[in-house]
C-alpha cells in the first residue's frame, strides 16, 4: 500500500515535469463491449497526461466489466494509450422462465456480472432463442440459419417446442414451423422460396414445413380485412366521383 502511494507522488511529479499529453487511444478486440463503456472505464481522456493515472487500477476496472475476460493495456510514449480486450465469447441470449440468462456454444450459462436482458445493448447483439432444452440445442439451428443471410435478417427468435423441434418468429410476426431433426433442408427450402417469391415479405400469419412434400401457408387474417375494408373505401369514394367524359373528335 506504501509503495503504491509512493508511486503515485513519483508520477504526478513526473507528469508535472514531462507534460506529455495523451492523444491516441487505441482499442481492440470489442465485439459485445463498446469502446465508450472502455474508456469509461479508462478514467482519462484525449488531452489528459500520459503518467497522470494508474495502469494497475485502470486495468482493474477494465476487467470488471461485463463480458471482459482479461484486459491488457500499455502506455506507449510519448502520446498513446493501447487497449487489448479478451471478451467471454456468449454464443446466444436464452429466455426460459421470464429470464434471459447468457450462454456458450455448449448451453452453458455465461456470467453477466448482474447485467439484465432488459438493460444490457450488448444481448441485442446475440440471438435469441426461447423456451426449456433451447440453450443445448441451439448451436446446431444457430449455425444453420447463419448460412442462409437472407432468413437470417428476418429472424427475431427461435422458439423450441416440446424440447424437439423449433419455431422461427419472424420481424414481421410470421411464425416458421420448422420440421424434427430436419432443420436443414427445411431452411433450405425456405431460402429458395424467398428468392423465388418473397415469401417472408408476404402477410403471412404462419409458414408450415413440417412436412417434405407440401407447403401449408396460413394467411394473415388482420392484414387481409385490412385490405378489403381499404378497397372498399376506396370503391366508394370512386362511386361519387362522377363520371368524366373524354373528347372525341367527330
Amino acid at each position: 500500500m506504501a509503495g503504491d502511494q509512493q508511486f503515485s507522488v513519483i508520477r504526478e511529479k513526473v507528469a508535472n515535469l514531462i507534460p506529455m499529453k495523451i492523444t491516441k487511444i487505441l482499442i481492440t478486440g470489442c465485439n459485445l463491449t463498446s469502446e465508450d463503456e472502455v474508456k469509461d472505464a479508462l478514467g482519462i481522456h484525449i488531452g489528459d497526461s500520459i503518467f497522470n493515472f494508474s495502469v494497475k487500477d485502470a486495468q482493474q476496472r477494465l476487467d470488471e466489466l461485463p463480458f471482459v475476460d482479461h484486459a491488457l493495456l500499455k502506455r506507449q510514449l510519448p502520446n498513446t494509450i493501447t487497449i487489448h480486450i479478451t471478451e467471454r465469447t456468449p454464443f446466444a441470449v436464452w429466455q426460459h422462465n421470464g429470464q434471459f440468462k447468457l450462454i456458450d456454444r455448449q448451453g452453458n450459462i455465461v456470467d453477466d456480472h448482474g447485467m439484465s436482458g432488459k438493460d444490457g445493448k450488448a444481448f441485442l447483439r446475440l440471438p435469441l432463442v426461447v423456451g426449456y432444452g433451447a440453450n443445448i440445442s441451439a448451436a446446431e439451428l444457430l449455425d444453420i440459419i447463419s448460412t442462409q443471410p437472407d432468413i437470417k435478417k428476418h429472424v427475431v427468435a427461435a422458439v423450441r417446442v416440446g424440447n424437439r423441434r423449433w419455431n422461427l418468429d419472424l420481424k414481421n410476426g410470421t411464425i416458421v414451423l420448422l420440421p424434427e431433426n430436419q432443420e436443414l433442408p427445411a431452411i433450405q427450402r425456405l431460402n429458395r422460396l424467398q428468392k423465388d417469391i418473397q415469401l417472408l415479405d408476404r402477410p403471412i400469419k404462419v409458414i408450415d414445413l413440417r412436412l417434405a412434400d407440401r407447403l401449408i401457408i396460413q394467411e394473415d387474417k388482420n392484414y387481409m380485412n385490412q385490405s378489403q375494408t381499404n378497397d372498399n373505401t376506396e370503391n366508394k369514394d370512386d362511386s361519387n366521383t362522377p363520371p368524366t367524359s373524354t373528347p372525341q373528335n367527330n
